[in-house]
């Protein structure tokens, strides 16, 4: 990440991460904040390892992880997970052989930590501990949609009828109402994903 953006970001996440001084200690930094979280979501290195490097114990880095992942899903992502220009995305699915598609869809499994509660929840049919992010993309792979946090025990087929996104679509008011007509079958916009 160049400087200039990782400055933006904090700039950004400010609102939501700074803290107060209090008698015990000085609050961490905000820029400290996010370099500690970015660092530890990039990195496989466990919490110990990380709390050593940037002289923080384990649990105040769980809790910049946590703030961070709060901050960005309350100021950020609104900002970046944005449908766009319909019809450029539409034509540019037409490009790729795809007519009327406005995203494709799938899930993937976040790993985690095993949770005190209901861990077998958490455990996918690949044998690990993970949550689910469900996202709708562009024709350029850009987000459009996301769903995250569903246990990884949890089929990508419950998560898509349960998500707001769903519900959405099946009233017409995700995308414009724009049919075309395929052999004598009127088609709305419509998106791509695996059974």
């Amino acid at each position: 990440m160049r400087q200039a953006t990782f400055m933006e970001l904090c700039d950004l996440l400010s609102p939501a991460l700074k803290c107060q001084n209090t008698k015990m200690r000085a609050a961490l930094t905000v820029e400290k904040q996010v370099a500690i979280a970015l660092w530890k979501l990039a990195m496989p290195d466990r919490y110990q390892s990380v709390g050593n490097q940037f002289g923080v114990d384990k649990s105040t880095l769980g809790a910049a992880v946590m703030q961070l992942a709060k901050a960005i899903k309350d100021l950020l992502i609104s900002r970046v997970v944005t449908l766009g220009n319909v019809q450029v995305i539409v034509d540019g699915f037409v490009a790729m052989g795809f007519p009327n598609c406005g995203g494709a869809i799938d899930g993937t499994h976040i790993p985690i930590l095993a949770p005190e509660h209901q861990a077998g929840k958490y455990i996918n049919r690949k044998g690990y501990f993970s949550m689910v992010l469900q996202a709708l993309v562009d024709h350029k792979r850009r987000f459009t949609n996301i769903n995250v946090g569903w246990p990884g025990r949890v089929h990508d087929a419950r998560i898509f009828r349960n998500f707001g996104l769903f519900q959405k679509l099946q009233e017409g008011t995700f995308f414009p109402d724009k049919k075309i007509t395929v052999g004598d079958v009127e088609m709305p916009i419509c998106i791509l994903g695996d059974p």
